[in-house]
């Protein structure tokens, strides 16, 4: 296993990223991120936001992000995109949505594209359920 982040993620896979997002008066702005992944949670990545309150982890599906990388892709929380940048760069927009409000970030496409091939090496797409262990998630699952 890999530590990235300064700490913050335990992955089999982790890679850092800044992607950018603009807030409500159009001021762009860059956070930190690292993308993570574990095979023992074949069909999630997770997505660490490295702030100054503390982290924020969002969790979603890899296929979504896999998916989102073509065509748009998402139903509720989390959406996924391929999408032009400003400067004409490729991207990858993600939004995400809470109660607490909506958030789109945009993600270089080839820092997407890295992360999902370094996952796909470790897991291939289709055979996560060779890897995921339903009796350990039972059993965390009944212990809490």
């Amino acid at each position: 296993m890999n530590m990235s982040g300064s700490g913050h993620t335990l992955s089999d896979v982790a890679l850092d990223i800044t992607v950018e997002c603009m807030d409500e008066r159009g001021i762009r702005h860059e956070i930190d991120t690292v993308l993570g992944y574990r095979s023992s949670d074949p069909f999630a990545v997770a997505m660490t936001f490295i702030t100054s309150d503390g982290n924020l982890v969002w969790t979603f599906g890899r296929d979504l992000l896999i998916r989102g990388t073509e065509s748009p892709s998402g139903d509720g929380d989390v959406h996924v995109s391929p999408t032009i940048g400003v400067s004409g760069r490729a991207m990858v927009s993600i939004e995400l949505s809470s109660p607490d409000g909506h958030l789109v970030l945009l993600a270089r496409a080839g820092d997407i594209h890295d992360f999902i091939a370094r996952t796909s090496a470790l897991v291939a797409p289709g055979t996560e359920s060779d890897f995921f262990d339903a009796d350990l998630l039972i059993s965390q699952v009944l212990a809490s």
